[in-house]
């Protein structure tokens, strides 16, 4: 209504599912209702899954160790699909719905200018200036549908996350009420059998649950369903958002969590030590790119081809106990293993001489002693 009225726009909607669970035909209607020239429904969930989701299982994408990064990987999805549209319908602009508080509105533009450098990006709610009251005085005067009773919460979901905010959780001092959660019921009340499962991997990326192999998109949604029944998925933490200030956020992504869980162990199972280690480097800058909103820069392809390269040995079954809202891991196997039980064992099998345990101490050491005994640090 507001681009009608002050671009005198023809506005064609869209909407893209990436699993939120929306009621799309709603969507349309309200966008009809309101004047939209032309309105698309898009479903991206299958799409969103094998080429958002899973590139982020290889990179064990957890910003600051917590998020698994829900919204930052649909976000340029959301903005593709969208200029897609704007092509096909010969638009000249763009527009969103991003304050100029938020990350999103840099992951949609930089998307947008990414892909199509020649639309303009309109974010009415950076121009407008209103306040809530006087937008729902706007929507109001303009006859725009707007409950009475309006949630006490803001959610963004799809398949891989759910984020809550709103006034009631902006203190990070104070409990999160439990109403605010929706896929995970609290620990306490759930089963008291514990839940086991069998993760099976392969190139990276989960393949199947309990020996039934399934697609990205029906695992991702089956594990988000049995988890949660278990209490287990959410996160609340301290975040540093990209615009600078810090943010209390709160979450829920039980299959996020406990993938990437199941495929970080399955890393050490199989990795060198220095594969390893390089390894969550290369992580946490992929990371830190999509969540910066920096999908397309060409660094974080270049880490996708180096993460697939090492990723095509990262094969296996992981078992997990999931117990009242925890995780714990049972075992792990892979063809790929760099694990001998025999060099392991402390019962039988090799143990060096002490010769030998002498001179590789000796060896290892001989860096460090050598700088203690320059320094005169090695007296005592």
């Amino acid at each position: 209504m507001w681009l009608q009225e002050f671009y005198g726009a023809e506005v064609v909607t869209v909407t893209v599912d990436v699993g939120q669970g929306e009621d799309l035909d709603e969507v349309a209607a309200r966008a009809e209702r309101l004047g939209a020239v032309k309105h698309y429904n898009i479903d991206a969930r299958r799409e969103f899954a094998e080429n958002y989701v899973y590139p982020s299982i290889r990179a064990n994408a957890l910003y600051e160790d917590r998020y698994p990064l829900g919204t930052a990987l649909a976000r340029p999805l959301i903005a593709r699909k969208l200029v897609e549209v704007a092509r096909r319908e010969g638009a000249d602009a763009v527009a969103h719905g991003c304050t100029s508080k938020g990350n999103d509105q840099v992951r949609f533009d930089l998307t947008v200018k990414a892909y199509a450098p020649e639309l303009e990006i309109i974010a009415p709610a950076r121009l407008w200036g209103m306040s809530r009251s006087e937008e729902l005085e706007y929507a109001r005067r303009k006859g725009i549908p707007v409950p009475s009773t309006h949630k006490r919460f803001s959610i963004d979901a799809n398949l891989w996350s759910r984020s809550i905010e709103g006034p009631e959780i902006d203190d990070p001092a104070a409990p999160v009420p439990e109403d605010a959660f929706e896929w995970t019921v609290a620990p306490e009340k759930a089963p008291d059998k514990p839940l086991i499962l069998e993760l099976g991997f392969r190139e990276g990326v989960p393949v199947s649950v309990n020996g039934e192999e399934l697609e990205p998109l029906q695992l991702v949604e089956r594990l988000n369903r049995l988890l949660g029944l278990h209490g287990y998925g959410r996160i609340d933490h301290v975040e540093n958002r990209v615009v600078g200030f810090k943010s209390r956020e709160v979450y829920e992504a039980p299959a996020a969590l406990a993938i990437i869980e199941a495929h970080k162990d399955l890393e050490k199972l199989v990795f060198t030590p220095r594969e390893l280690r390089f390894k969550r480097l290369v992580d946490t800058l992929w990371t830190d790119l999509v969540y910066q909103g920096l999908w397309v820069e060409p660094l974080r392809q270049h880490l996708d081809a180096l993460i697939a390269s090492m990723e095509r040995y990262v094969e296996g079954v992981v078992r997990l106990k999931v117990y009242k809202g925890s995780l714990t891991i049972l075992g792990r196997s892979s063809r790929y293993a760099g694990y001998s039980e025999q060099l392991a064992s402390y019962v039988e099998g090799w143990y060096p001489s002490d010769e030998e345990a002498r001179g590789f101490i000796e060896m290892w050491g001989l860096h460090s002693l050598l700088a203690l005994r320059a320094r005169g640090l090695n007296k005592g």
